[in-house]
């Protein structure tokens, strides 16, 4: 079923391909049926996920589900053995969620991307490439296939900005592959070194099956990994080198303060589709990796500093409100606002207790439709007059009552009003923040004033803009094209809403999920605090 979900993309990607450019008006309609199935096999992978304690654990690969496991690259290295690398995928509670909002998240870009008008075929082939890549990192559970799908996203994102973004699109797009490319570079050299560290010990070979590299047992002494060998890379500890690489990495997709410049360039400049995914999938790969990978591998690391992660995630909550404050586009305040939220994700994991990654993961999920919402909110306004200035508009609930009550609803959902699911996410993040033994009470603190700050700029953004009597800067122009939203438009957002609104009222969707695997690897980073 992994296999058929990850792949299914870029077998529609190529019917696309092969379909001569006359019939550049199906394109449109291809993906969005490669987005749906997708969706559906989403949603039974999900209702068939079982859960239970027998299903909980981190360092055995009985603990994930839907697992399937093929020889991929075989080298005989003669006296040394030899070198396998497997495709290997399944998923967990964490992945299970992760997957499910992907999928829908895609849908809505798809429908979104129907406002694309040049080169069809070239868009829409990269963007279910995209797709392929996105849906592969989160089921890889070999490093090497993980890192192959992770560094894949780079490709289409790059050629998506570029090509078919705003003004300084080129710069954009630039700017966002230096970075991300900075980070997996350092990370391919990591991932050497746990491969030379780690036997799986069914064969004795070494290998790259992330689940082995989990266990400590696996290790083989005197390597560079080993937690007892004590090994240094310019006198400091090798496995804190590795998981400050990992983590500055996985940090950069997050993003986190002071590694965050990319991301306001790249939604300002990206077209809507593109900043949907950026924000609504890209982000939640950094906090994904950083549970999965840098907490799973390098748990001591993760318990020693996790004072400093909760800080970089405080930092980043109240930076990127501050930020969001301070802007004049629409899309530039999404942008910080992204910034913000994504800090409660470290602030929770920071934590390592059961509700800061439970609410951590829960505030993936949570920006993942709701971040999805603004950003396709904000191309509506903008495909129609092309400007997204705030002090252009004002009186915009008058001439689009239907948009302003799916802003309405995207706003006070963000802002973690009581019945949507950002208030359970940031709740259950501030309450781990304050239970851990490893933060001080300030850091959540801070963090709490970082929501006050949040209601600041989104209720000022809505009082701008659409209370008071109309006042449009392009005038009877501006007037004539803001017309309200259209059936396409409508259809994408309403699941959009409904979904921030189940999880609000009903967060078991997610914990139910999620609370074998989050027990899981706290109990096992708890054997590391001292």
């Amino acid at each position: 079923m992994l296999t058929l979900l990850i792949f299914l993309p870029i077998l529609f990607g190529f019917i696309i391909v092969v379909l001569p450019s006359s019939m550049r008006a199906s394109f449109k309609y291809i993906t969005l049926l490669a987005t749906l199935l997708q969706l559906a096999i989403s949603i039974y992978i999900y209702l068939n996920f079982k859960t239970g304690v027998a299903f909980g654990g981190i360092d055995h690969e009985t603990q994930f589900q839907f697992l399937q496991k093929l020889p991929w690259i075989h080298l005989n290295l003669g006296s040394l053995g030899t070198m396998q690398i497997d495709y290997f995928v399944g998923i967990d509670g964490i992945s299970v969620t992760l997957l499910l909002m992907t999928s829908i998240v895609m849908v809505v870009a798809a429908l979104s991307s129907w406002e694309i008008t040049s080169n069809l075929k070239g868009f829409f082939a990269l963007f279910l490439l995209l797709d392929m890549a996105l849906i592969g990192v989160f089921c890889s559970l070999d490093f090497f296939l993980f890192y192959i799908f992770y560094e894949l996203m780079l490709l289409p994102l790059y050629f998506l900005i570029g090509m078919w973004g705003g003004a300084r699109r080129e710069y954009a797009a630039i700017k966002f592959f230096l970075y991300t490319l900075f980070g997996s570079v350092f990370m391919l050299l990591v991932m050497i070194g746990l491969y030379l560290s780690v036997k799986d010990p069914a064969t004795g070979n070494h290998t790259f099956n992330m689940i082995q590299m989990m266990n400590p047992a696996n290790y083989t002494p005197g390597s560079i990994f080993n937690i007892l060998s004590h090994q240094t890379i310019f006198g400091i500890s090798a496995r804190i080198v590795g998981f400050v690489v990992l983590f500055v990495a996985f940090a950069i997709k997050v993003p986190i303060v002071p590694l965050h410049t990319w991301l306001p360039d790249a939604h300002v400049e990206a077209p809507t589709p593109v900043s949907i995914i950026l924000a609504g999938i890209l982000l939640k790969i950094g906090g994904y990796g950083i549970i999965r990978i840098c907490i799973g591998i390098f748990p001591e690391v993760a318990t020693s500093g996790a004072f400093w992660l909760g800080l970089l995630g405080v930092i980043s909550i109240l930076y990127g409100a501050f930020n969001a404050l301070a802007q004049r586009d629409f899309k530039r305040i999404i942008a910080y606002s992204s910034v913000s939220q994504m800090g409660f994700v470290l602030l929770g994991i920071a934590s390592q207790t059961t509700e800061g990654i439970s609410g951590a993961v829960f505030q993936m999920v949570s920006h993942g439709f709701l971040s999805a919402m603004l950003f396709f909110l904000v191309g509506v306004v903008y495909n129609r007059v092309h400007d997204r200035d705030i002090y252009n508009f004002r009186g915009l609930g008058t001439l689009m009552p239907k948009y302003m009550v799916f802003i309405m609803i995207a706003f006070f959902a963000s802002l973690g009003l009581p019945g949507f699911s950002t208030f359970i996410a940031e709740a259950f993040s501030l309450t781990g923040a304050f239970k851990s033994a490893l933060l001080p009470n300030w850091l959540a603190i801070c963090g709490a004033v970082g929501i006050l700050f949040s209601a600041c700029y989104f209720l000022w953004t809505l009082q701008r803009m659409f209370f008071g009597s109309v006042s449009l800067k392009g005038g009877d122009t501006w007037r004539a094209a803001l017309v309200d939203l259209k059936p396409r438009e409508i259809i994408a957002l309403i699941p959009l809403a409904l979904t921030a609104l189940a999880l609000g009222v009903m967060p078991s969707l997610v914990f139910d999920k999620i609370n074998d695997s989050v027990l899981a690897l706290v109990s096992f980073t708890k054997t590391f605090i001292r």
